[in-house]
Formats: C-alpha cells, structure tokens, sequence
C-alpha cells in the first residue's frame, strides 16, 4: 500500500506503531466481546505451527463460544494453570470446568481452587467433552502418529 504511494517506510518504524496500537486494538476488543458462559469445557490436542508440534489448550463455553486458547511447547501444570488463569481473569470463574482425564488439567484446577474460597467444580469425564473434540478431527492422525499407532 505504501509503494503505491511511492513512500519509504522502514520495518521497524511500522514494529514501533504496531507496538503502540495493539494495546489499544486489545482494549477496545475486550470491551466489546460477548459474555462467556458459567459452564466451560476444556481440551488439548496437538497442532502443527511453524512446523514444530505444539500443544493448545482451548476452552470454550456450553454454547460453544471460544474463551481463551493457548500455544506451548510443553503439556505440563505450569501450561495448563496458566491457562485457566488467564481465562479466569479475562471472563471471569466459571461455576463447573468440565474436562477429559488428563491428570494435567485436574492438577492445575486443584492447584487454582487450593487459592480460592469457593472452588470451581471439576467433572472429569472423557465423552461430556466431545463438544470440545469436534473441533479438531483432523488432529486425530496427529494423536495416533504420536501415540504409535
């Protein structure tokens, strides 16, 4: 657009602008983002980013609204409580996290509700969470090549 108009910018005069108008773009998106649901289900699955696996924990609400989501290199507690903290303070607690067995997310939920005054109630179920899995039925080649099969 700029070499229609025969100007000359430098990339790094285009990062610094970005730099200060992604704060306000994040703000004025937060105000006008819809409310989330009170009941959240939560899955993590692998995807491939710049050619690398990574992990993305998604959390989406009953109606099917996305949350948050979040890319990591590793599927640990530290990832995952991360998440949900994040989550929490964008949207506020849920009232119920439902979420499939893995021990990840029922540590890091435990470690959350250890801080809290009431706890966020936790059902750990493997198919409550189907509506969350749909989402990526393409990554189920990337489950079963990891997982050797």
């Amino acid at each position: 657009m700029m070499a229609e108009h025969e100007t000359s910018v430098d990339h790094s005069t285009v990062h610094r602008r970005a730099l200060k108008l992604l704060p306000v773009l994040k703000k004025a998106f937060c105000r006008r983002k819809r409310p989330v649901g009170k009941n959240w289900r939560m899955d993590e699955t692998y995807i491939r980013a710049k050619g690398e696996l990574k992990y993305r924990h998604r959390t989406v609400d009953k109606d099917g609204n996305t949350i948050d989501f979040l890319l990591c290199a590793h599927l640990d507690k530290t990832a995952a409580r991360r998440h949900f903290e994040r989550s929490i303070a964008q949207n506020g607690a849920p009232e119920t996290v439902t979420i499939d067995k893995s021990g990840v997310n029922l540590s890091a939920l435990e470690a959350i509700n250890a801080d809290r005054e009431t706890p966020i109630r936790t059902h750990q179920s493997k198919y409550l969470n189907n509506f969350v899995e749909q989402d990526h039925p393409g990554d189920q080649a990337t489950h079963a090549a990891h997982a050797g099969i």
